[in-house]
């Protein structure tokens, strides 16, 4: 007989799910070591049911929490009926695991019950430093994983509440910092430990086994809410092209393709097409493709819609196996983001075409990815930044700045507690004057942040992106400027690539300076209103001449002159 589904029950057993996720997320980052979890926050949660579905995800990076399901497959042909209470397990393998790059480590915890497993914990982190050939461990002219650092398959951290010290000394010592390390690890177990409590709980107010058709029905709804959204949509295959600048010296862009099919309440997103996989450490494992296409589609969707695996079933992704979204052992993945996040870009491109008031114009690219290390003072030091800090302009809406890209949750690290900790002097911070992308809706600016080493010498590693293939805007909206990368050591300043094929050596007093691409506009920028404009050029965020060139305001003493403003677009207009 089916159990009878109480609606209010159902609504207090959702809320209660996303709060135990998100108190997981809280937990973690409150007891973690390293700036890169504590403070730019790359990290995630999740509680999955008793087969390994997500049923709630903490508000923690979006692009990162539909990759649990590939890492929960795994597990289970790893180790069904083999788990036990205390059992806990760690893995970082993009090949053969789910995982998305090295530094990305995960944990996850089976929660039994009366002897059977109700649900799993689920943590991942990105850590500081997991070995390989240089500090931080994302080199970007790795050409094989194997460069790249210390590679875990599904292995038994805990087993029955022991701690496997051999397990735990392997990591020690395939790591530049193992007190960050080991300290992040151990939050994330932390955050196990309180999901198993909050979970415990729920099960011991419900009455165990009884709360099972409950998680069903969240999965349920979401499924179904989906499916309504995607029913709105009219059938047909909508394509979208973007590229990514490339690797080295003379980069060679590289192609992202994607087709859209809508049919009746399904989606098929196919990146058939993509450019090959390539010697360098920008490919992205599937499941970060497949977590990106996800959230693409849940961006553009109802904020009502449960966080869990339901939402998925209707959405299906293709990415051909060999290419940078897919890509085959031994292929390097440790700066793989910039692919997940072009992902979700061209997803928003092909989605413009039919539901354009809710997607988003290009941003920064995703965030840029900046890792140094070396010693001083005889210890060793290693600082990664993913920096983040510009959307694209929305349908009604001007780009926002200084805020993570749509598909992430991060924050740029504090500066005085990089000054505190490291080497290092932030010589500047701030936003670039005239970089969004003009339209009636401006993009948003693009942020500079530059570095000054204090130590004698250290090694550092970079990935940007959109300086050759600028931010596009949509429905005429203009382009965000491109992005800029400097290396300034006595006196004369180098242009460096976007995505570096080396290892830079840094000096003491040496300079390297980040600009990051800006937003794309939306709509026209004739459109722009007037007043919008000046309040722009009183910011600083637009000079005067280019609310003349780009707007068509002419602004004088602070105020509008509204006669040759009109002068001025009635030409422009024409022209």
């Amino acid at each position: 007989m089916t159990q009878r589904i109480d609606p209010i029950t159902l609504e207090v057993l959702k809320n209660a799910l996303s709060s135990v996720a998100d108190e997981m997320a809280l937990v973690l980052m409150r007891s973690a070591y390293s700036p890169i979890v504590r403070d730019s926050m790359d990290y995630s949660t999740a509680l999955c049911d008793r087969s390994g579905k997500v049923i709630a995800q903490g508000l923690t990076l979006a692009v990162q929490l539909g990759a649990f399901p590939d890492a929960m497959q795994y597990l289970a042909l790893q180790y069904g009926g083999k788990m036990a209470p205390g059992d806990v397990f760690i893995m970082n393998d993009p090949y053969g695991g789910g995982g998305q790059h090295l530094p990305d480590i995960y944990v996850i915890k089976p929660l039994f019950w009366e002897g059977d497993i109700e649900g799993y914990a689920c943590t991942m982190a990105h850590h500081s430093d997991v070995g390989g050939i240089t500090p931080g461990s994302v080199a970007i002219h790795a050409t094989d994983v194997f460069q790249e650092g210390l590679r875990l398959p599904f292995l038994k951290l805990y087993e029955a509440g022991q701690p496997n010290e051999t397990l735990f000394r392997i990591i020690e010592k395939n790591t530049r910092q193992p007190i960050q390390v080991l300290g992040d690890l151990r939050a994330q177990l932390a955050a196990c430990s309180v999901a198993e409590r909050g979970f415990t709980a729920l099960l011991q107010r419900y009455g165990g086994t009884e709360v099972r058709p409950y998680l069903d029905a969240v999965m349920t709804q979401a499924e179904r809410m989906m499916r309504e959204f995607i029913r709105n949509i009219p059938d047909g295959e909508y394509r979208f092209t973007d590229w990514i600048d490339g690797l080295g010296e003379v980069p060679e862009r590289l192609r992202i393709e994607v087709c859209l099919t809508v049919a009746a309440d399904e989606i098929v997103v196919d990146f058939t097409g993509t450019s090959a996989q390539v010697e360098g450490a920008i490919n992205c494992p599937i499941a970060m493709a497949r977590s990106a296409a996800y959230c693409a589609v849940r961006c553009v969707t109802s904020p009502d819609i449960p966080n869990c695996e339901g939402y998925m079933r209707p959405i299906h992704f293709v990415a051909p196996e060999g290419t940078i979204l897919n890509p085959v052992l031994p292929a390097a993945c440790g700066a793989r983001g910039v692919m997940g996040y072009r992902v979700f870009d061209a997803i928003m491109g092909a989605l413009a075409q039919v539901v354009p008031t809710r997607v988003v114009a290009a941003g920064e690219g995703g965030p840029t990815l900046f890792s140094v290390g070396g010693y001083h003072e005889g210890k060793p030091f290693v600082l990664t930044e993913v920096l983040v800090g510009t959307w694209g302009a929305r349908a009604g809406k001007d780009g926002v700045e200084g805020i993570s890209n749509p598909a992430a949750n991060l924050s740029n690290q504090p500066v005085e507690l990089i000054e505190a900790e490291l080497p290092l002097e932030i010589v500047r911070y701030g936003m670039v004057q005239d970089s969004g992308g003009a339209g009636q809706f401006r993009g948003g600016l693009a942020y500079v942040r530059e570095f000054k080493l204090l130590a004698a010498d250290a090694i550092f590693t970079t990935r940007a992106d959109r300086r050759d293939n600028l931010p596009y805007g949509f429905n005429e909206g203009l382009p965000g400027g491109g992005s800029l990368n400097t290396l300034t050591s006595q006196g004369k300043a180098r242009v460096l690539p976007t995505m570096p094929m080396e290892a830079l050596k840094w000096r003491a007093g040496d300079v390297f300076l980040h600009v990051s691409a800006g937003g794309g506009g939306f709509g026209k920028p004739l459109s722009r209103m007037p007043e919008h404009v000046l309040e722009d050029v009183l910011d600083d965020k637009v000079s005067q001449a280019a609310a003349e060139s780009l707007y068509g305001v002419v602004i004088r003493n602070g105020l509008i002159d509204r006669a040759a403003t009109d002068r001025l677009r009635g030409s422009m207009a024409h022209d």
